[in-house]
């Protein structure tokens, strides 16, 4: 069982006792302590928008998770089954104090999550997290007395408003995606995504669709996390060259990868390069055109930047990061190389589904496959390994150690420790999503980035083999 807090929310396996893993007890503690620091930092504001993925346990997380803000004095908008941009826009939208998202994105079927959000619709910062932390630790939240209860509703509306929201966006053409008659494939991996995904096609024109695990029951038709490895159905029905273009996204729908008309994967890294050319290609005229991405992220985002006169900046990973950097460098648009498109002309969050409506778009009007428009930007390959970690590996310890091997080279420590070898570089740094340490590489080739990523795997396994002989 495990129950990690971090900046990307109380994210937990269901089960097992109170405080190592996401028990009823736990969603009730945590959601408490957040409701007690809305209520302190919005006196004004008593509102609070939530939403969940279609996982096994989402229904009961939320029964209790509303029933305790109610508790709290707060009053709930429930969206029910929605998506992590839905909720986001509906915040702001109901001019709510906050709201909870339950989902854990991308992580296996037995995990579940609490993802905060501020009175802005985007994630709280580290420092409002640990506040939050603090109120939970001490237990320092109090119920509201009988007549001071919060009020509860549905609203069933807010999916459709987000995809009205995109379509009113002047670099989203409707018209000409529809023109284009395209045959697209979904894979929503039995999750809300089922459900949005197909209603914002349909509102493009698209009429051609065919669906893969659309139906959000949460038994999930494979690992959630859209890579490559776990997308074999969409991958083969792509192969018999019947449509145009596959989607796929996470259970939650702020990740989107793509699959080309001929089975071949677009990449998640590409996601973002290939939206962001769009964005940065038709920018308004005096616009700036900056870009950001995470550490983690491939390098083709600060070439294609560049190419329109530009600066591209790395922010530490996470979302939260990249939408501070974003509003720092008047960033344009922004994200995660994981399919995370942020455009803050919609909203500071990542949106499967705008990053689609922009996409088709960008398709639309280049005239080219998929697959001709992916070959049109720098090629780059990323390696992604993780090691699972044991509560006894010193993480810090491990990272220190591999940093001094290194010390010649080029390295940042802003998030974990990233070295640069010449046109390669390797990214370690512990996951605020699971208990792992993710080992990012890039180089123009995959072999060299696995070769780059197994020696420093290596390198890690050497330490912990020397500490656990001290």
């Amino acid at each position: 069982m495990a129950l990690i807090k971090s900046i990307s929310g109380i994210r937990g396996t269901i089960g097992g006792r109170s405080g190592n893993g996401l028990t009823p007890l736990d969603v009730v503690k945590f959601t408490a302590a957040f409701g007690q620091w809305l209520r302190q930092r919005n006196p004004e504001r008593q509102t609070v928008v939530i939403g969940r993925d279609g996982r096994l346990s989402g229904e009961m997380v939320s029964k209790l998770v509303a029933a305790t803000l109610q508790g709290i004095g707060l009053n709930v908008i429930d969206l029910g089954l929605s998506t992590t941009p839905t909720v986001e826009l509906a915040v702001t939208g109901e001019n709510a104090s906050g709201g909870i998202i339950l989902t854990a994105s991308h992580n296996p079927i037995q995990w579940n999550a609490l993802k905060l959000l501020n009175e802005t619709g985007e994630f709280i910062s580290a420092q409002d997290g640990a506040d939050v932390l603090e109120i939970a630790e001490n237990e320092s939240f109090e119920f509201a007395e009988i007549r001071k209860l919060g009020q509860y509703r549905t609203d069933s509306t807010w999916l459709q408003k987000h995809i009205d929201l995109i379509l009113a966006l002047p670099l989203v053409d409707r018209n000409a995606i529809a023109a284009r008659n395209f045959r697209v494939v979904v894979d929503a991996v039995n999750s809300t995504g089922g459900l949005a995904v197909p209603m914002l096609l349909e509102a493009l024109g698209v009429e051609h669709i065919t669906k893969l695990h659309c139906e959000p029951t949460g038994n999930f038709a494979h690992n959630p996390e859209p890579l490559p490895e776990n997308l074999r159905d969409i991958i083969k029905e792509m192969e018999k060259g019947n449509a145009d273009i596959g989607i796929v996204v996470d259970p939650d729908v702020d990740r989107l990868a793509l699959i080309c008309e001929d089975g071949s994967t677009f990449g998640e890294e590409y996601t973002l390069v290939a939206v962001a050319d769009y964005v940065l290609k038709n920018k308004p005229e005096g616009q700036g055109g900056n870009t950001i991405s995470n550490m983690s992220s491939t390098v083709a985002l600060r070439d294609v930047t560049r190419k329109y006169g530009g600066q591209h900046f790395a922010s530490a990973v996470g979302e939260v990061n990249v939408v501070a950097m974003m509003k720092e460098k008047d960033a344009v648009i922004g994200g995660e190389g994981n399919g995370g498109i942020i455009y803050p002309d919609l909203h500071y969050g990542r949106d499967a589904l705008v990053g689609i409506a922009l996409f088709l778009t960008h398709l639309t009007k280049s005239g080219k496959s998929a697959s001709m428009l992916r070959r049109t930007y720098p090629n780059y390959y990323i390696s992604k390994n993780k090691i699972e970690l044991t509560p006894d590996i010193n993480v810090d310890a491990v990272l220190e150690r591999i940093q001094a091997k290194y010390a010649k080279n080029p390295i940042n420590t802003i998030d974990g420790v990233k070295i640069e070898f010449d046109k390669e570089w390797v990214h370690l740094r512990k996951s605020n999503t699971e208990p792992i340490i993710r080992i990012y590489s890039e180089s123009d080739t995959l072999a060299t980035a696995d070769h780059l990523a197994g020696k420093i795997i290596d390198d890690i396994r050497e330490v912990l083999a020397e500490t656990r002989q001290m």
